[in-house]
């Protein structure tokens, strides 16, 4: 089994804007093996969100190779993309994207119910991964109820349900204060060390010295890609 998680090959994303074309990915190519921790960082303007999109499948390239986990998804029509999101990739997103009427639980636990998991199991599964992130105790309470770091953190259980191929986190400490986004990252050291694969978006340099690998984009291209000696821990 290949230990590549993402393989980008070529890949350009253009867009039309009226009579212009932006090329928003000139070309990439990238190789992030299973249980790497990359941070992808750049200037705004410089496609890191568009790479986001690729890299989640919540967008298709113009051209070029993508294979996530050994299936390749450049091309897939929106239907199976939702699927392999849902099954491949936990979502971390900076504004926690949690529904205000759930509890923690019933967030954590909803793509469990679009994967067709019975009750019994996605409350099981739902309880384990809130206890991972250490809210045991808030399993009841409504995203009202949860300091900015505690729904992230709900929303890092949601992210890891499915026990996906890839965590995506995008700006995950945007919303939060330094201690708490230090808390955060912490949460993601701990979710690294037990073997998952992390991709970090972010502008933030501290935030991004996290990670064991720094990939750095610029116009659209990867202006470098460095292994990080002194990363950051939690």
């Amino acid at each position: 089994m290949s230990e590549s998680v993402i393989l980008l090959n070529d890949i350009k994303k253009h867009y039309q804007v009226g009579t212009q074309i932006v090329r928003a990915l000139r070309t990439v190519t990238l190789n992030i093996n299973r249980n790497e921790y990359v941070a992808i960082m750049g200037p705004s303007g410089s496609g890191k969100s568009t790479l986001m999109n690729i890299i989640g499948c919540l967008d298709t390239p113009t051209a070029g190779k993508y294979v996530l986990n050994g299936t390749d998804v450049s091309k897939l029509e929106d239907s199976s993309l939702a699927e392999i999101r849902n099954k491949e990739i936990g979502f971390v997103f900076q504004t926690f994207n949690l529904l205000p009427r759930y509890t923690a639980l019933e967030n954590v636990m909803l793509p469990l119910i679009y994967a067709g998991i019975g009750k019994k199991e996605r409350q099981k599964r739902g309880s384990d991964k809130l206890n991972i992130v250490g809210l045991e105790d808030r399993m009841e309470h409504k995203p009202n109820e949860l300091s900015g770091g505690q729904r992230q953190r709900v929303a890092v259980a949601r992210a890891l349900i499915n026990d996906p191929s890839l965590i995506l986190a995008d700006e995950p400490t945007g919303n939060l204060d330094s201690k708490t986004s230090i808390e955060v990252m912490h949460l993601f050291e701990d979710i690294y060390k037990k073997g998952n694969t992390i991709v970090v978006v972010t502008h933030e340099e501290d935030i991004a010295q996290h990670a064991r690998r720094i990939i750095r984009l610029r116009d659209g291209v990867v202006e470098s890609d460095i292994i990080n000696e002194n990363p950051t821990l939690g």
